[in-house]
């Protein structure tokens, strides 16, 4: 198996749908979806349980025992424990993936790598259509171009071009790495129970203290983001990057709250 693609979700299946009708479209095959719901829903349990035979990928759910809070890096942490594949490409619940999205990665994946993407903020008018039609047809270039839509130019798909690109970091919602270097530096780190920063701007630090390089998917690896307010507040983000700055003070690229406790 080439990849296993984890899926961080939190109460939305229909968003859901969304993104496993555009995993059914996949020009690359060769995967395992692995949910990893940062909750204990019955609602998405029947939801995989009526939907998986539909599908030509497996499909692994992980989730709470019972709703603790915001616990997204640990979720995050069993689906890598249970993933099969030996490089691991992560992406939102609330996005959509281009049909090339996990070519481009399988392809790109390797040693000494850190491959990051961007993504594609669809607006709230196109958003609702997607919704209320429960269907990925309307997104296609010209429709997003026309649309309300933000990054409009994160979704020309160019595959025989390397762009340069500024390294703005990565994307919890777009990025992958081979598996050996998540466990080396053992997985997310628990510590953050709270949203921004923790999920990927802290992995990120540890990663590249290993001396791997950062690699672009740009305009390769797309994901089309649905739109939805913004769900945690400026607060809680400035508290995780006061913590990010204690962790790096005290430079444990192998966080001590992570993978190896599960």
């Amino acid at each position: 198996m080439k990849i296993s693609l984890i899926i961080s979700f939190y109460k939305n299946v229909e968003n859901l749908g969304l993104l496993f009708q555009s995993l059914a479209l996949q020009s690359e095959k060769d995967f395992e979806v692995i949910v990893a719901e940062d909750d204990f829903s019955q609602e998405t349990v029947e939801f995989l349980l009526s939907n998986k035979s539909r599908y030509f990928f497996p499909i692994v759910h992980v989730s709470q025992k019972i709703d603790d809070g915001f616990r997204k890096n640990e979720m995050l942490n069993r689906a890598i424990q249970v993933s099969k594949s030996p490089a691991l490409v992560f992406i939102d619940g609330d996005c959509i993936p281009h049909r090339h999205f996990v070519k481009a990665y399988a392809k790109a994946i390797s040693k000494g790598k850190i491959l990051f993407g961007k993504r594609v903020n669809l607006g709230p008018i196109i958003s609702q259509e997607i919704l209320e039609d429960k269907s990925i047809q309307k997104i296609s270039l010209i429709n997003i171009l026309k649309s309300d839509s933000d990054k409009k130019k994160e979704g020309i798909y160019l595959p025989f071009l390397s762009l340069k690109f500024k390294d703005t970091g990565l994307l919890g919602c777009n990025w992958g790495v081979l598996k050996e270097y998540i466990l080396q530096i053992n997985g997310y780190d628990e510590d953050y129970i709270s949203a921004g920063v923790g999920e990927d701007v802290d992995i990120e630090w540890r990663l590249r203290a290993m001396n791997l390089k950062m690699v672009s998917t740009k305009n390769k690896g797309i994901v089309y983001h649905i739109y939805h307010p913004k769900g945690y507040s400026d607060a809680a983000v400035q508290a995780n990057y006061q913590l990010l700055e204690e962790k790096k003070k005290l430079g444990n690229i192998k966080c001590l709250n992570g993978i190896a406790k599960l």
